[in-house]
């Protein structure tokens, strides 16, 4: 039955993942306003007549929202009935309902308060950074539940060096991903006709902040990169023994794979000049990081208890 249900886990996380992409869609293409400051009714009707092309593509990621909702509802459900209280996986079904809840109500707001379509204000920045965390978490969350179903051990606390740079690493991941967000946006906003003049926009003190904002997200991107393809190369070098320690070098070169080619992908959508496809796939590859690293953490530090473990019921030679 726990084998079932991980599988049931694992498509609520693959289904999530095609409803945030569709959901950048929504904003690539401009539709967020296409059921105009309503929510949850499209253009004060539960079914519009005769909708546009923009309001369909609304209702359409409203509506596998909504499906997104209740699937993550019956994996609680399912968690409270099958796992003991106390169990890993039932409290990770709880986090990711509440943050799926939140993920809802930041949706509502960015709508009610028409921080859609061709909106500049930084307030809309500020929720799309808000929104992107939010994601992220969930994201994290959605994958944690399946993964304890075998993986029950809690992560161990103040394990110094390594607890400190996965957070430096998750710390970064994240400001990258607000940052590309807001880069998109702007890509959105103000398209470039040209590299060259997409560039200097980027640097003229006189343009948008959105359109200046952009020169940020590569360059932390290039750190954040160098950083986390050294972090992982050391996990895959010194994590290699026992099912945890494979676990983590499988993850870690995942993770390496995903930056390089997260990097590449960055590249091609400047060259370009982001086009809706390119953006989306851009952002496919930084979820499926996000996932790798996200499990290559909680696999490392699983290492880290074991050896601890193990070094504590050690005897010690005299």
């Amino acid at each position: 039955m726990q084998s079932t249900f991980a599988r049931f886990s694992w498509g609520v996380l693959a289904y999530n993942l095609a409803v945030i992409v569709w959901g950048a869609f929504v904003r690539a293409t401009g539709s967020g306003a296409g059921c105009g400051a309503h929510w949850p009714m499209c253009n004060g009707e539960v079914l519009p007549r005769d909708p546009s092309l923009e309001t369909m593509i609304e209702l359409t990621h409203r509506a596998t929202s909504g499906l997104a909702l209740i699937l993550v509802v019956l994996q609680l459900v399912w968690a409270l009935r099958l796992f003991p209280k106390g169990h890993r996986t039932r409290s990770l079904a709880i986090a990711t309902t509440v943050l799926m809840c939140l993920e809802a109500l930041v949706g509502a707001g960015i709508v009610l308060l028409e921080l859609v379509a061709d909106d500049r204000s930084t307030a809309r920045a500020g929720w799309i950074a808000v929104h992107l965390v939010n994601t992220f978490l969930l994201v994290a969350s959605l994958a944690l539940t399946p993964w304890s179903v075998t993986h029950t051990e809690r992560a161990p606390s103040g394990r110094g060096g390594l607890t400190g740079a996965l957070s430096i690493g998750a710390i970064s991941l994240l400001t990258i991903g607000v940052a590309g967000a807001i880069t998109a946006l702007g890509d959105t906003l103000f398209p470039a006709e040209s590299l060259a003049s997409g560039v200097a926009a980027d640097l003229s003190p006189t343009a948008h902040f959105l359109v200046r904002l952009r020169v940020i997200h590569p360059v932390l991107a290039a750190v954040g990169g160098v950083y986390l393809l050294g972090l992982a190369g050391f996990l895959a070098a010194t994590r290699k023994d026992g099912a945890h320690g494979r676990e983590t070098r499988t993850l870690a070169i995942a993770v390496a794979s995903f930056v390089v080619l997260e990097l590449v992908a960055g590249l091609v959508n400047l060259a370009l000049l982001a086009p809706v496809w390119m953006q989306l796939v851009h952002l496919v590859v930084a979820d499926l990081l996000w996932i790798a690293f996200v499990l290559m953490s909680d696999a490392a530090s699983h290492t880290s208890a074991r050896a601890a473990e193990v070094l504590g019921t050690a005897e010690v030679p005299r």
